[in-house]
């Protein structure tokens, strides 16, 4: 066996800009910064591993030290372009940041800076995973980023960009390298293939591609595994799935379809088929979720896009579009979600081989019990109890109402009541209790006393009981309190608040407008009536009493005349309300701690 064999990633490694695979904006950018003369002093690569960073690191270091340079094209004969191509380090400095990582190696690359280039016209330093460096390392770094000698340019890769710090990005033009698409790297693996001449399936190279994750240089190294396979006979997808311990299409689709149609004793017999030819139980659940995933793609994507997005042939495609009409949407991710559920169980387990079947008994058992149109009929039937409920007669919904206070009538029509009364208590018992009203705000004593019921504070209440309610409504309300004092207390702490809740609670809205004033001269006329001035329904008289309906009817109707009080008795009423007053003060007083509060 040869000695200086070379792997096919090293072999193909790209040595111009032209020969970068899939990075089509970072091949213009740069391409037109070497054409113009503006190269910055130091940049910075970022991406996935195997995208391409440190191969266009090199080329960038080519096209700045060839004898043509700067140039595109660089000739890759000269001194500079052959020690770069050998990674001899003269004027071009690689660095492994993950084993040189302290600030002495730092230093040491600082002092180095400043000789002059030997062949090329830059020194240039390209540290790889620069993510790596400490922070010690970072900051002796960063002063020479700032104001680096004309000379030397500085190339920083990393695939962890986000542990870089922000100075020392800021100081450095970013190039963000993207992962290479499934069909660029197939491409490519299909040229290198026919150069070396393997025996190699396009649908193998799809295989490769895809379980690359978009980066080109683990499938070289792939294809270069495969190749020794490919000198007598044609590499196939099986081929692949076997060298990297996958389970074909053909297998993962007999075992999906025994968990599809819940035969969880044939699902069983295929998993040992599978586990006995020497799957792991971890790489068995990892392939089954992505063959999930790739039958909910098939399920919801277009057709076009649906070989880039699993990478599978049209053969497969097509079972997969028999399969999926079996499986409603969220079945599917079901499965997937369970799937994954396993895969971790499966990995802290020390019985690996147990979860495993547990999983396959649960995932076939599953699939029937999460159908969108069986869950429907199971909470219909909850609904109903499962008992086909009786028609319920469909009779108006007669609601009592009581009438407004009237005048008394004569007594004729009022004996008629008591029939009136008996038939509608009839009717309630055979309907339901009469929905509740929205105050209408005639009856202020009515309102009042509801209100006061919603003020949960007892030392707010306290002091309601000393105001007067001028009007109460849906559309405002007005106290008044006989002490300025007061009204400054109410309106200046959240007792307010309190009152403005209980009326909101009381009329069932918000922002109810609640008025705290001193009383004014209209007050008086819409004062609430006094239980005196409330009329109320005439005795029903008796047989000898019929004749003076009459009067009594008159009695009510007309005012009753004040008496004529004497002015001793006058004095005495006086001196009763401004004790009952001074009482009430004293309570308010004692309240806050004998005194009012500002």
């Amino acid at each position: 066996m040869s000695g200086n064999y070379v792997p096919l990633y090293r072999k193909y490694r790209p040595q111009t800009l032209d020969g970068l695979v899939g990075q089509e904006h970072i091949k213009k950018t740069l391409t037109s910064a070497i054409e113009l003369g503006k190269i910055a002093h130091a940049f910075l690569f970022t991406g996935p591993r195997g995208t391409g960073k440190t191969s266009t690191a090199r080329i960038l270091a080519k096209s700045l030290n060839c004898k043509n340079g700067p140039t595109v094209h660089p000739c890759g004969e000269c001194e500079s372009c052959i020690d770069i191509a050998n990674s001899v380090p003269i004027d071009v400095i690689e660095i492994d940041a993950a084993s040189n990582r302290k600030v002495e190696d730092t230093q040491n690359i600082l002092e180095r800076i400043q000789y002059v280039p030997v062949h090329g016209k830059y020194k240039i330093y390209i540290i790889d995973e620069v993510h790596m460096l400490t922070n010690h390392a970072f900051n002796a770094l960063l002063k020479t980023l700032e104001e680096p000698p004309e000379n030397v340019v500085f190339i920083l890769a990393t695939t962890e960009v986000h542990k870089v710090p922000d100075t020392i990005k800021s100081r450095c033009q970013r190039f963000d390298f993207r992962r290479i698409t499934t069909e660029d790297i197939v491409k490519h693996l299909r040229h290198i293939s026919d150069l070396e001449k393997i025996n190699i399936t396009d649908d193998a190279l799809y295989t490769i591609a895809k379980n690359s994750a978009g980066g080109m240089r683990d499938s070289i190294s792939l294809l270069d595994q495969l190749s020794l396979l490919g000198i007598s006979k044609q590499v196939t997808t099986e081929d692949v799935n076997s060298v990297l311990g996958r389970i074909s299409f053909d297998v993962l689709k007999r075992l999906s379809e025994k968990i599809i149609s819940s035969s969880p004793n044939e699902a069983i017999e295929i998993l040992n088929e599978i586990y006995n030819s020497g799957n792991e139980p971890l790489q068995i659940l990892t392939n089954l979720s992505e063959y999930f995933k790739n039958l909910l793609i098939v399920k919801n994507c277009r057709k076009e896009v649906l070989s880039e997005l699993t990478g599978l042939n049209e053969p497969q495609l097509e079972e997969l579009g028999k399969q999926k009409d079996t499986l409603e949407t969220q079945q599917i991710v079901f499965l997937i979600e369970r799937t994954t559920h396993y895969i971790k169980e499966v990995r802290l387990a020390s019985n690996q081989h147990l979860w495993l079947e547990v999983a396959m008994i649960d995932l076939s058992n599953m699939t029937e019990n999460t159908k969108l149109i069986d869950l429907q009929n199971r909470v219909k039937a909850l609904e109903t109890g499962g008992v086909t409920a009786a028609p319920v007669p469909q009779t108006p919904i007669q609601t009592v109402t009581k009438p407004a206070p009237e005048p008394p009538k004569p007594i004729q029509q009022e004996q008629k009541q008591p029939e009136i009364q008996a038939k509608s208590e009839s009717k309630e018992d055979f309907t339901p209790p009469p929905m509740s009203k929205k105050p209408d705000g005639n009856d202020i004593d009515t309102l009042w006393h509801t209100m006061l019921m919603n003020i949960k504070s007892p030392s707010t209440k306290a002091l309601l009981n000393l105001a007067t309610p001028v009007k109460i409504a849906a559309d405002g309300i007005i106290i008044t309190f006989k002490n300025e004092k007061l009204v400054s207390q109410i309106n200046d702490t959240n007792k307010k608040q309190m009152i403005i809740d209980a009326a909101n609670t009381m009329f069932n809205q918000s922002n109810t407008q609640v008025v705290i004033r001193l009383p004014q001269a209209g007050d008086k006329e819409i004062k609430p009536a006094s239980p005196a001035q409330i009329p109320s329904p005439a005795p029903t008289p008796s047989p000898e009493q019929g004749s003076s309906g009459d009067a009594e009817q008159q009695q009510i109707t007309d005012p009753t005349p004040k008496e004529e009080k004497s002015p001793e008795i006058e004095a005495q009423e006086k001196t009763n309300e401004k004790r009952e007053e001074t009482d009430q003060e004293k309570m308010v007083l004692e309240l806050f701690d004998g005194k009012y509060i500002e």
